[in-house]
């Protein structure tokens, strides 16, 4: 692991007015991870805010607008060449209904409870599990 980059990537843990979280499958367009699940998001480009990288990122993915309410989790991926540290925010549905890129070719709005239950990509298992437990207390 050592003498590796590290990048910066971002997810959002979606919630409805439900307080149901928003997973999106991974479609076969994409190399690794075909047909498991995950939190929309994605790499923060060079220079580029990270909370602007993640609304950019779910509008992009699910067609969604959000608000951040807080910081929930970090999980870190070793690839190749690189590590990815991604910071896992809870967001809150602002506006849209989803509508899924190229990327993922399904999406679950599901109980937190639920989220270890799924197939979800193998380093998300950890934050799962600990967030599963977490109340879901509204914060507007």
């Amino acid at each position: 692991m050592a003498n590796k980059p590290f990048g910066l990537a971002v997810r959002a843990v979606v919630l409805d007015d439900k307080g149901r979280c928003l997973l999106l499958r991974r479609s076969p367009n994409n190399k690794t991870n075909i047909g498991r699940w995950e939190l929309p998001g994605g790499k923060v480009e060079p220079g580029e805010d990270f909370v602007q990288a993640l609304k950019r990122e779910v509008k992009e993915e699910a067609g969604v607008n959000i608000s951040i309410t807080k910081a929930v989790g970090i999980v870190q991926i070793e690839l190749p060449s690189l590590i990815v540290v991604q910071v896992i925010m809870e967001a809150r549905l602002v506006s849209g209904l989803v509508s899924l890129s190229k990327e993922h070719n399904d999406f679950i709005w599901l109980d937190r409870a639920q989220l270890p239950d799924m197939n979800l990509i193998k380093e998300f298992y950890p934050f799962a599990r600990l967030y599963s437990k977490t109340e879901g207390k509204r914060e507007d």
